[in-house]
C-alpha cells in the first residue's frame, strides 16, 4: 500500500523563519516535518512513498539522497572510496513525482496517479504531525465501504469565547473544543478516488473533488482524539518543538 504525501505547496506562512526550504523539511526535534509523517506510516510497515514535489522540491530530493551519508554514523573505507553506515538506515522506498510548481492539491494527486497500483492507498499531508492508529484507520475504512476516508479532528479554539446579552458578559469559556470537525488529512483512499480528480493544475483537493465525495455519499470520517497539529507558521514550528521536548 503506497503512501502520497503531499509537499509541493509553497508554504507562504513560514517564510522569516524556513525561506530557504520547504516546509516539509522544517525541523522538529531535529528532524524534517516529512521525516516525521514517514516514520508514523513505517511504524505501521507502510514504506513506500510517493512524494509529489513542487516549490523547492529538489531540496527534498536533496535531503533523502544525501540522507544516508548525512543522518547517519559512517564508516569511510577511503582506499576503496566506500562508506559503511553504522546506524540503521530507514527501509524506505521513495518516488518522486515533479507535479509542478503552481500545481494545486487535487491536480498533484491525479498525476501521481500512474504511480499507485493497489486497490487502496494512503494520503497526508506534508505538515501534519500526529500520533494517530494508521492500522486503525485503515480498519475503519474497510468497514464504511466508502471511497474515501478522512480523518476528523475536533480542535480548541485558539481563543476565549464570550456569551454576551445587552452588552454584558454572561460567560467566558477560555479556548472551548470546537463543535465542527476540521480535516486533518490523513486519508485512505480507493483507487475510485482519481475519478474524482483532475489534472487541471488548478484542481483543489478541497474543493469539487472533497465536495463530489460528500455529495455522493463516498466521504467517510474517522474522528482522532489524540495528538494532532498542522505546521503552517513558525509560531507553529516553535509549539511543535515545545510538545516535543515535554
Amino acid at each position: 500500500m503506497k503512501v502520497v504525501i503531499l509537499c509541493g505547496g509553497k508554504g507562504l506562512r513560514m517564510r522569516g523563519l524556513e525561506e530557504n526550504i520547504p516546509k516539509a523539511l522544517a525541523r522538529v526535534n531535529e528532524k524534517p516535518i516529512i521525516w516525521h509523517i514517514m516514520k508514523l506510516y513505517s511504524q505501521y510497515g507502510y514504506n513506500e512513498f510517493i512524494l509529489p514535489l513542487g516549490y523547492q522540491g529538489e531540496k527534498i530530493k536533496e535531503y533523502f539522497i544525501d540522507y544516508k551519508w548525512k543522518e547517519s554514523d559512517l564508516e569511510l573505507v577511503l582506499n576503496e572510496n566506500r562508506t559503511i553506515p553504522l546506524t540503521n538506515i530507514e527501509d524506505w522506498s521513495i518516488t518522486f513525482a515533479d507535479t509542478g510548481l503552481e500545481t494545486m492539491t487535487g491536480a498533484r494527486i491525479k498525476n501521481i496517479e500512474k504511480y499507485v497500483d493497489d486497490d487502496i492507498f494512503l494520503l497526508t499531508y506534508g505538515d501534519g504531525l500526529s500520533d494517530i492508529n494508521i492500522d486503525k484507520l485503515i480498519q475503519f475504512h474497510k468497514e464504511k465501504g466508502k471511497t474515501v476516508t478522512l480523518t476528523g479532528i475536533r480542535k480548541q479554539s485558539q481563543y476565549g469565547i464570550l456569551e454576551v446579552e445587552n452588552g454584558i458578559a454572561t460567560k467566558f469559556v477560555e479556548k472551548p473544543e470546537m463543535n465542527s470537525i476540521i480535516n486533518g488529512g490523513f486519508f485512505v483512499c480507493n483507487r475510485d478516488f482519481f475519478h474524482y480528480l483532475s489534472d487541471d493544475p488548478e484542481c483543489v483537493l478541497e474543493d469539487d473533488p472533497l465536495k463530489n465525495l460528500i455529495k455522493d455519499e463516498e466521504l467517510a470520517i474517522y474522528e482522532h482524539d489524540g495528538l494532532w497539529m498542522s505546521i503552517d507558521t513558525p509560531k507553529d514550528l516553535v509549539e511543535a518543538n515545545k510538545i516535543w521536548k515535554s
